[in-house]
């Protein structure tokens, strides 16, 4: 009996140590393919099929339909580091007040088609996201778009002036035309770069420019689709989209064409703020200090006609992200006013 029992305490034992080895394992490193397909959106997407440059392409998207009637829809468009669904609580927010919310991923970009082999450019974003809306019946809408996202949204405006009722800005890349301060780069420089990328150097960057050195588990999610990019089956293919997607902001500028703006506009801008590509490239001799939203969202304000500035200080290139609250209010305000 006294054998029995023994034996009995070491099998017991030896599954208990098991167990907490279990517990103790490492979690896998986070993994995901070109189109994100194990990686998981808040809403429901959809596909868009759509040809383009000789090529068969599929555009995700998420469609909120209006929860009141008569109520136009907003078209949220994502930044460059972005997709998405980082616009959550922002269209849940929207379907609340009644709004129809509209969340493409434009191609090159989230679980949207990556293809290597093409022409990136402001106007193609802008074309398939028009024929998006028509597939839908989305005839008008209230365009938002925040980072390079208000580059494409200004593009948009300026295309498609009768379907946009609105244009909102939120922290707009673009308020600088960036290669009359920067040299230009070839894209074989921006690939270089995107491959030298790691995790922790992704989230060190967001940390510093995006949130004032603050991190919590909220901003840090948002670097996991990219940071399992870098560690996915795909990653030379994302470095080389990545890379070419570049190319739009410094040849592509918007802010020479703000003056033709023929629908209202209105100016989100968190002042801390200080985004801006290719600060550390520029040219010989200039000593012009880049991303200064400080000062660029009043500067805009004047190019734009009848335009109006909301500033949110001491709030970075996020404030949807970093102070929910602070920018809803502001928001609604946009959203109601002439």
């Amino acid at each position: 009996m006294f054998l029995l029992r023994a034996i009995c305490l070491s099998c017991l034992l030896l599954i208990t140590q098991q167990a907490l080895a279990k517990t103790n394992v490492a979690p896998s490193p986070l993994s995901y393919d070109a189109l994100l397909s194990n990686y998981e959106y808040d809403f429901k997407v959809n596909y868009f099929n759509l040809e383009s440059q000789k090529q068969s392409l599929k555009m995700a998207y998420i469609y909120l339909k209006p929860t009141q009637a008569n109520m136009p829809a907003v078209v949220l468009m994502h930044g460059k580091n972005f997709n998405g669904d980082y616009w959550t609580s922002t269209a849940q927010y929207l379907q609340s007040l009644g709004y129809g919310v509209l969340i493409p991923d434009q191609i090159g970009f989230g679980k949207s088609s990556k293809p290597s082999n093409y022409q990136y450019s402001f106007a193609a974003l802008a074309h398939h996201t028009h024929a998006l809306m028509n597939s839908l019946n989305i005839k008008k809408s209230i365009v938002l778009g925040h980072s390079m996202g208000g580059m494409l949204a200004s593009h948009f405006a300026l295309m498609y002036p009768n379907a946009t009722t609105k244009l909102i800005l939120l922290n707009p890349i673009g308020l600088e035309n960036y290669l009359q301060y920067v040299d230009y780069k070839d894209t074989n420089f921006f690939y270089k770069n995107e491959l030298a990328k790691t995790p922790q150097g992704v989230k060190n960057y967001q940390q510093k420019n995006y949130y004032d050195g603050k991190w919590n588990t909220k901003f840090s999610a948002l670097t996991d689709f990219m940071v399992g990019q870098i560690q996915g089956p795909d990653s030379d293919k994302i470095a080389w989209v990545n890379a070419k997607t570049y190319d739009m902001i410094f040849t592509q500028p918007v802010i020479t064409e703000f003056k033709d703006l023929a629908v209202p506009v209105k100016l989100i801008i968190g002042t801390r703020d200080r985004t801006g590509p290719g600060r550390n490239w520029k040219k010989d001799g200039v000593d012009y200090e880049l991303g200064r939203y400080d000062k660029l969202g009043k500067h805009a304000a004047t190019l734009i006609p009848n335009a109006q500035l909301f500033e949110l200080d001491n709030l970075g290139h996020l404030p949807h992200i970093e102070d929910f609250e602070r920018f809803k209010n502001v928001l609604q305000k946009a959203l109601i006013t002439k």
